[in-house]
Formats: C-alpha cells, structure tokens, sequence
C-alpha cells in the first residue's frame, strides 16, 4: 500500500488547495428588461430567453 515517506506541511498542503476555492456565481444583463440573470437561463422577472418571450412573466401581485 502506498504510504507518504514524510509528512506534508501545512504550507504545501494550503499550496496545493489554493485552486479548489469555489468561485461566486456570475449574472448578466437582461437585454429585455435590465434584471439581473444566469446565463443561458430563462430571466425570471420578464419570461424572454434569447430575446423571445418564452415563459408568462410572474405578476408582482
């Protein structure tokens, strides 16, 4: 069985993880309406995905 001849330091360790740190979530424009969005996903506040409206946009009452 493979056993580590020495012990890695804390150091080489937090090196070595430094890339696994989960980055934060990137939103668009809009186009149709300015609300903030995910990409390639339908814009939850007026329904239009590629500049069609796809979906009834929720009513705010």
């Amino acid at each position: 069985m493979a056993v580590p001849k020495k012990k890695i330091s804390k150091s080489k360790r937090n090196m070595r993880r430094a890339h696994d740190a989960l980055s934060p979530s990137v939103y668009g424009e809009c186009a149709n309406c300015g609300e903030l969005k995910r990409p390639h996903h339908v814009c939850d506040a007026c329904g239009s995905y590629d500049g069609r409206d796809v979906i009834e946009a929720e009513d705010a009452a």
